[in-house]
């Protein structure tokens, strides 16, 4: 069984280690610490737990994190590579190796865009290399579309139905 919480301080080394695994870079991959450190990079992890921050975390029945999901916000002047606007936050999410194929990203991303809505907005961005395609079938699956390109990397979005606003 998959379990899901939010991230607490005690998690933030795991976060870091699925931020770093969310980059797709299939050849050359530099280490965890030259790419989370980098000038485009460190933007999605330097000062986490602001406003608009929010990550949760997969776990096994005996505590073992397996996953995780997060979004932040991010403004004109500093975009992330999904970036749409300043009230739709990007999103991020990366699987353990022993957690892939079960199901967790779909959990995950489903946990993610329903604390979205709870928080208020109406939209979540992410950027997605297409060749990508586990990835890219998830997000697609889930509604995402596409609204743009940067470089090699494809901008979606979706629009959280907010049914208590109707």
């Amino acid at each position: 069984m998959i379990n899901i919480r939010l991230m607490n301080e005690q998690d933030f080394d795991f976060f870091t280690d699925m931020l770093y695994e969310s980059f797709y870079i299939p050849e050359n991959k530099p280490s965890k610490e030259v790419l989370l450190t980098s000038s485009q990079l460190k933007k999605y992890s330097e000062g986490w737990g602001r406003e608009g921050d929010r990550a949760i975390i997969a776990y096994t029945n005996e505590g073992n994190p397996i996953g995780a999901a997060w979004y932040r916000l991010f403004t004109k002047e500093n975009q992330g590579y999904g970036y749409i606007d300043e009230q739709t936050p990007e999103l991020g999410i990366a699987i353990s190796s022993e957690g892939r194929g079960k199901g967790v990203g779909t959990i995950l991303m489903k946990s993610l865009i329903k604390s979205a809505n709870d928080d208020g907005f109406s939209s979540l961005s992410l950027s997605v290399d297409p060749e990508n395609l586990t990835a890219l079938h998830l997000y697609q699956k889930l509604g995402f579309q596409k609204c743009g390109e940067s470089g090699t990397s494809w901008t979606m979005v979706l629009a959280i139905n907010r049914p208590h606003l109707r």
